[in-house]
């Protein structure tokens, strides 16, 4: 690829993250009404003419992995053995 093609292709990722976050936001005001609609005793599933929304509610939990391996007495090499390091590649875009 040559350095205009980049430049442009980068130019273009950055309009596209631009739009995407855009249209996240007003997304995510949307299922908000619909949340607080539902929790307050509305409508748990909306129709449009195309879509329908479905509000549900579920538990998750998640284990606090450090506070269960200080209460163990696991040490930091006990730790470091069962612990899987994965490369991650990312790339970053901002405005100028």
């Amino acid at each position: 690829m040559t350095t205009i093609t980049i430049t442009h292709s980068v130019d273009t990722l950055g309009q596209l993250l631009a739009q995407i976050s855009l249209l996240t936001k007003q997304a995510d005001a949307i299922k908000d009404q619909i949340k607080d609609d539902a929790s307050l005793g509305g409508d748990k599933v909306v129709e449009g003419d195309l879509f329908k929304a479905t509000y549900m509610e579920s538990n998750r939990s998640v284990v606090d992995s450090k506070a269960l391996f200080a209460e163990l007495g696991a040490t930091p090499e006990q730790i470091a053995r069962h612990t899987k390091v994965t490369a991650v590649f990312s790339v970053k875009v901002t405005s100028k």
